[in-house]
């Protein structure tokens, strides 16, 4: 139980499901007029890092065949 607890599928969908949740958020603040570019900006690159994370989750499940 432990071990799935921590498996690279489990973590991929919780990188997933923040990188989501990032998005919603940064739509959200998009939208008001008063914006703090400064955590704007922090939310963007915690969002750019998790898709970063992501590719190399992906890339490590599922290996590209050699040509």
């Amino acid at each position: 139980m432990q071990e799935n607890l921590h498996s690279p599928q489990r973590r991929l969908i919780e990188l997933r499901i923040e990188h989501a949740d990032l998005d919603n958020l940064i739509d959200r603040a998009g939208d008001q007029t008063a914006v703090d570019e400064l955590t704007l900006r922090r939310l963007k690159k915690r969002r750019l890092l998790l898709r970063d994370q992501i590719s190399q989750l992906e890339a490590l499940l599922d290996p590209k065949e050699p040509a």
